[in-house]
């Protein structure tokens, strides 16, 4: 005799997860034209060379107000000590206090100015000539070089004719060959986009 089955049929189980859904043909189009538009639009926006040499002499603008103060005060240290030295002046006391202050005045924790430099941003319209360097190396020319060319100026004239002086004079040599070394630093990193987008401009004067 036949037994009849009353169990419900195998159905094999799927394999895979949820069903996945395809994005309508539609969408991948909208979507290609999207991104066109957006790569045009970035086009339309690149900055002409006459803008990017505008945003330049912006920069150098900025560079040289925040250093000027710094690189002013290394200039008049090196002259009171040269006046001293050549015997047209005796007066000792005023510039060591020349020097003393310029020496403050190269440090961004005196100084607003190197306080804002040390967060200067180059434009992004210049980011191919890679100008934060240029930055970096004008911060690290004020301090520590310039910084501690002006400290040891004020210490050669307040050991003269003591025995130190000599050991002060060597160091301060020292100091100003950093100091000069570090200027090309700067001056190599800025070049390259003065010599492309505007040759008539000149960094900043850096004394030493």
């Amino acid at each position: 005799m036949q037994t009849t089955r009353t169990d419900p049929p195998y159905v094999p189980l799927r394999q895979s997860g949820w069903p996945t859904r395809r994005a309508p043909r539609w969408a991948l189009g909208a979507g290609a034209v999207l991104l066109a538009a957006a790569v045009a639009v970035g086009l339309s926006h690149r900055p002409t060379t006459g803008q990017r040499a505008g945003d330049l002499r912006g920069l150098i603008h900025q560079l040289n107000t925040d250093i000027e103060s710094c690189s002013g005060g290394v200039r008049e240290s090196l002259f009171v000590l040269r006046k001293i030295d050549a015997g047209t002046s005796s007066d000792v006391k005023t510039a060591v206090s020349v020097a003393s202050t310029a020496s403050a005045n190269c440090s961004p924790a005196n100084n607003e100015l190197l306080d804002d430099l040390t967060t200067a941003q180059a434009p992004e319209s210049l980011a191919g000539y890679h100008l934060q360097a240029a930055v970096t190396a004008l911060i690290d020319w004020a301090a520590p070089h310039a910084e501690q060319v002006t400290a040891d100026v004020a210490t050669v004239l307040s050991d003269r004719g003591k025995p130190a002086e000599a050991a002060d004079r060597a160091a301060l040599r020292q100091a100003l060959h950093k100091l000069d070394a570090q200027r090309a630093v700067f001056y190599a990193a800025l070049e390259p986009a003065i010599r492309s987008l505007s040759p008539a401009s000149a960094p900043p004067t850096l004394y030493g």
